[in-house]
């Protein structure tokens, strides 16, 4: 397997991987601090989504760690293998989550002029925001490892 930017086990990867753990985190305090956001279903799918997130991330980030320390890379055809799948995964409900929560803020709050809250429909935002940014660092791993897995 080829060795380039943001493989399991390289400086890039690792910092890919925390980078999709803070946004994810940022997503979930975002919504989590408002005090209604668990009478939209998109908005609890998506503090579920970015759950799955920060642990996936975070149990990878602690690999690439690891690897670091030794300094090796993860080449290993069936870890890479499930880095592929996970990382498919999470960024297919990380997407949907980041969408439907969107399309919710848009609808509810713009178009339909309910959004009297000032503070919270910010926060509202700005967690969609955050986990756009965290499906975007997810979609770059995600095409590197299936990049990886066919170089393989």
């Amino acid at each position: 397997m080829k060795n380039f930017p943001g493989t399991p086990g390289t400086l890039t990867g690792f910092a890919l991987r925390i980078s999709q753990c803070v946004f994810a985190v940022g997503s979930i305090a975002a919504m989590a601090t408002t005090p209604n956001f668990f009478n939209f279903t998109a908005f609890c799918y998506l503090i579920a989504s970015m759950g799955l997130q920060v642990i996936w991330s975070f149990v990878l980030s602690l690999l690439d760690a690891y690897a670091l320390l030794r300094k090796k890379t993860i080449h290993n055809l069936v870890l890479v293998s499930l880095f592929v799948v996970g990382d498919w995964v999470t960024a297919t409900l990380s997407l949907a989550a980041a969408s439907a929560s969107a399309g919710i803020a848009v609808l509810y709050f713009n178009d339909l002029g309910h959004c009297k809250f000032g503070e919270t429909c910010q926060k509202y935002q700005i967690s969609v925001a955050l986990a756009y940014m965290s499906w975007i660092n997810i979609l770059i791993s995600s095409l590197i490892m299936l990049w990886l897995l066919a170089a393989g």
